[in-house]
């Protein structure tokens, strides 16, 4: 019978998450995309906002100018999830992970704690650069902005980076029922930016009804200080999220207890 604790299983996943040449590739190609689009949205959103209605101007929102880099950041770090097992059933060793620790819920939820212990410190800095960078960018060009003393900026900041820790855990739950990389890469894809960038044109209620609560839409609301009274709430938007993906993770653990390596 094995003797590895949930210690021991969390050690041997740290070793790997941090060995892994994407990791590293994932961290730092994420956090440049992030501040690049932040001081690129700051200074075209702060240079066009002269010429806005008043309209307009009521809806400008100084933090989702910042913090839009979450779209392609929750694609990496959902990358990140699900490499996380995926990379184990391509090089196949995720046998020998099974055969010295048997209880797989362990395994899992190892990779899981791991994940979210790599995933949600980078999100947040990832948050924070973007932000101070975008309002920079927006300060610079005369435009309204914001300061780390705004609830709203730590709101962005640190939600965000629980929205990206979300990510992480929906990849690493995508990744455990599909168990190829392309194919989880490919569901994130469709998942978190094509269903958001079509559902405006979707018909009628359906349409409002996934404006409003598909979870990485609802989610997405953290990041941004103009509330929408059609929307739902900051804090419930990620609720929703963080439920959805709590259900996917809970059918992952399902599926990987059952299914043969």
């Amino acid at each position: 019978m094995s003797k590895a604790t949930f210690r021991h299983c969390l050690h041997a996943e740290w070793i790997k998450i941090r060995t892994m040449r994407s990791t590293l590739f994932v961290i730092l190609g994420t956090l440049a995309f992030c501040i690049g689009l932040a001081a690129l949205n700051g200074s075209s959103a702060g240079g066009d906002f002269a010429d806005m209605s008043p309209a307009d101007r009521a809806m400008f929102d100084p933090l989702a100018t910042s913090l839009r880099g979450y779209l392609i950041a929750q694609i990496a770090l959902g990358l990140l999830g699900g490499l996380v097992i995926t990379a184990e059933y391509g090089a196949r060793t995720i046998v020998p992970t099974l055969t010295s620790v048997p209880h797989r819920a362990r395994v899992l939820a190892a990779k899981a704690v791991v994940l979210v212990g790599v995933a949600l410190p980078v999100g947040v800095v990832v948050s924070l650069a973007g932000f101070l960078v975008g309002q920079a960018s927006l300060s610079g060009a005369g435009a309204p902005h914001l300061t780390l003393a705004d609830d709203v900026a730590l709101r962005g900041i640190f939600g965000g980076g629980l929205y990206l820790a979300l990510a992480g855990l929906l990849g690493l739950a995508l990744g455990t029922v599909i168990r190829s990389t392309t194919a989880t890469v490919t569901t994130l894809f469709g998942v978190m930016l094509i269903v958001q960038a079509f559902a405006p044109a979707l018909p009628g209620g359906f349409g409002d009804w996934v404006s409003t609560y598909w979870p990485p839409i609802a989610g997405g609301q953290i990041i941004i200080s103009y509330q929408d009274p059609a929307l739902l709430t900051p804090w419930a938007g990620l609720g929703v999220m963080a439920g959805c993906v709590a259900a996917l993770v809970a059918a992952a653990f399902v599926v990987f207890r059952e299914r043969d390596a």
